[in-house]
């Protein structure tokens, strides 16, 4: 090894701090000496009693201990030091007839072993591998703290939700249907008596109060989605489409709307919730295609790799795909109440559906020539 090739081994172990315990203290020096050359922090010690005096939490990485000792055996010795720290790894050294020894210290915590007489050649692997070892533990430890803390605080964050949504179903009911009451009244009452623009104002403020009451129920809706657990069962997917489309034909029975239907395979999904995601695909595409003199509304799939695509066209008023971005954030719109109702929810829910099934939505648009709306979703098995 060259000159820069040690020097980068030896700037690599410094940081490793390592207690070393044998009775001869000979060789405890010797070994100590060897070790100190090779970049290593090392303190040693001829006693047990002087070693586990001097473990503390933290200040060792590593403990290398004979096995076989008067005082103590090395066994006994990991035994107390991982009580002292529970982050400190350990190597046993021992003589060939002891080997059988050295398997049962490695099952009572040891790591490694190393045989005597030492080889240089053969303690770095061995040490190296240890720490290696030690510091997966230590990393393993403080990602298993982190998830814990992250549990809690994500437990702690639904509690606040739901409280937040209790909030919202009630505290701001109560004055929504205050307003709502006491506007619809006056309306009742005093219309005929009203000069035009006090009843142009009074009903602007009854159709604000309804598109209010419509976020907060869009709101609660889009919260509760997150914390309700997915129901998953095989669904008939041509049966779902085409009971969505036949309720909406029903509230759009005054239009020439045309709708076409492809095979639709079934897949495994949480009924109301799949149901969902078509209702508000099918009922924008019915929304969005209102102004046009003749509706064409078109539902079909394809297979992917592992997945299954729907997809929901329609020949409507499209959007600028630059803006596509927004498309499946919460109160996101595209168009202006002017243009088209809504409180720019639906597609979020849609989103947020899909993606908690591990599938995939997006979109592609001309503005005035019309949107398709694809939702990926895992292929049922084969064998269902």
């Amino acid at each position: 090894m060259s000159a820069t090739g040690s020097n980068r081994v030896a700037s690599d172990r410094v940081s490793a701090r390592l207690v070393v315990l044998d009775d001869e203290a000979a060789h405890m020096r010797a070994l100590c000496d060897t070790l100190r050359e090779q970049g290593y922090e090392v303190s040693g010690f001829a006693t047990p009693g002087e070693a586990l005096a001097a473990v503390q939490p933290g200040r060792f990485d590593l403990l290398l201990v004979d096995l076989m000792m008067p005082e103590m055996d090395g066994i006994s010795v990991l035994k107390r030091a991982a009580e002292v720290d529970p982050d400190i790894a350990s190597v046993v050294m021992t003589g060939q007839g002891t080997i059988e020894t050295a398997v049962r210290a490695m099952k009572a915590g040891a790591l490694d072993y190393i045989l005597k007489p030492f080889k240089l050649s053969a303690i770095l692997p061995v040490l190296a591998r240890a720490l290696s070892i030690r510091q997966l533990r230590v990393e393993n430890r403080e990602l298993n703290r982190r998830v814990r803390e992250h549990a809690l605080e994500l437990e702690e964050a639904n509690k606040e939700l739901e409280s937040f949504s209790y909030s919202i179903s009630h505290d701001l009911r109560a004055p929504l249907r205050a307003i709502e009451g006491f506007n619809g009244l006056v309306l009742k009452r005093f219309s005929a008596e009203l000069p035009p623009d006090a009843l142009k104002l009074l009903t602007q403020v009854d159709r604000n109060a309804k598109r209010m009451s419509q976020l907060i129920d869009d709101l609660l809706r889009f919260s509760r989605l997150g914390r309700q657990p997915l129901q998953k069962q095989r669904i008939d997917v041509q049966k779902l489409v085409n009971e969505v489309v036949e309720s909406l034909r029903l509230e759009a029975a005054q239009r020439d709307v045309e709708v076409r239907l492809g095979e639709l395979p079934a897949i495994r999904a949480d009924l109301p919730l799949f149901r969902q995601v078509f209702v508000n695909l099918l009922s924008n595409a019915f929304k969005f295609t209102r102004n046009n003199s003749k509706t064409i509304i078109e539902v079909g799939s394809r297979n992917g790799a592992g997945e299954v695509i729907f997809f929901v066209r329609d020949n409507g008023a499209g959007f600028d795909m630059n803006y596509a971005q927004k498309l499946f954030k919460v109160f996101q719109r595209l168009h202006s109440e002017d243009e088209f109702e809504g409180t720019g929810v639906g597609l979020s829910i849609a989103h947020r559906i899909v993606h908690r099934h591990g599938g995939r939505i997006w979109a592609e648009s001309q503005l005035n020539k019309g949107a398709t709306f694809y939702v990926a979703m895992p292929a049922e098995p084969a064998h269902d």
